[in-house]
């Protein structure tokens, strides 16, 4: 059984682990706190119509809660639960706010995991993808949207403090709705904006599929990261899914439906799915592809 309460190397605070024990351990104030930490680096149009240098686009890039803290701390080093301009915030995404919630949850010896997959409230008759938080609070697995401060009229009515399990689909569920008609693929994608291929569709499921995979492995990985079977490099001239990917990807989601099976730590230990000392990862600055060692 993996340990969810204690850090991975993603999600340990490192020499700002002492900021973080000033937070009540009460997943409300953890939530509202984590809501605070991030400004999404598209989703709120051009980051420097809002005060953001094009220069501090690279933090989207930040991958470890200690290198988010200190930056965090740089810009304005008052208690996390604190009020904080605009400006005071890392750019980043949602996979950000998560691994943020995630390593103040485990601070606090809560459980907690990211989860991958596609959320159904963000953009009407569409799947987005998303990243959010999964925290065991005593007699359940619920799902937590750091992204959103709570309530949030954004979300349609969703509390994003306890998602239903039918407005946010972990990679599993997407694509096992998907490959059995009950959903569309067509309708999953990052955004209705972008129009690549290999971000929509069956070629981004299966992506997110992976991503979950390494997630619940506490490997909390970027989200334009690439490694093993995961080869969705705009280099790749046919991005479409092959039977062969596809037939694994099916055993792979039947698996995780039971993502508390010690299956899940075994075959992710196998060469399709485990991740190296040494990834891909597409810049976002540069949008091209650089390798990158992890530490």
């Amino acid at each position: 059984m993996i340990d969810y309460a204690t850090h991975s190397r993603f999600t340990d605070p490192g020499p700002l682990t002492g900021w973080l024990n000033g937070i009540e351990p009460d997943l409300s104030e953890l939530h509202r706190t984590a809501s605070t930490l991030v400004f999404h680096f598209w989703g709120n149009g051009d980051v420097t119509d809002h005060g953001f240098p094009p220069a501090r686009r690279a933090e989207v890039d930040l991958r470890y809660t200690a290198d988010m803290l200190a930056r965090l701390h740089e810009l304005n080093p008052a208690p996390l639960g604190a009020e904080r301009a605009t400006t005071e915030r890392i750019l980043g995404c949602c996979r950000d706010f998560t691994l943020l919630f995630v390593s103040m949850a485990r601070q606090c010896g809560i459980p907690a995991r990211s989860r991958v997959g596609f959320a159904a409230y963000l953009v009407p008759g569409r799947h987005v993808d998303h990243v959010v938080a999964e925290v065991w609070d005593g007699d359940r697995w619920r799902l937590v949207d750091p992204q959103f401060a709570a309530p949030d009229s954004e979300l349609g009515g969703v509390d994003p403090t306890d998602l239903p399990r039918d407005r946010f689909l972990v990679g599993a569920d997407a694509w096992r709705a998907c490959r059995s008609g009950a959903l569309d693929p067509d309708r999953f994608m990052i955004s209705p904006d972008r129009t690549d291929p290999r971000l929509r569709g069956l070629p981004q499921i299966r992506h997110n599929l992976v991503q979950d995979l390494a997630a619940l492995n506490k490997h909390e990985m970027i989200l334009w990261d690439l490694w093993g079977c995961l080869t969705d490099d705009p280099a790749v001239s046919d991005p479409a899914v092959s039977e062969q990917d596809a037939a694994a990807a099916d055993e792979l989601a039947a698996l995780l439906q039971d993502p508390d099976s010690a299956d899940v730590s075994a075959i992710f230990a196998t060469d399709p799915y485990r991740v190296p000392p040494v990834i891909t990862s597409i810049d976002q600055t540069t949008l091209a592809p650089v390798e990158v060692t992890l530490r």
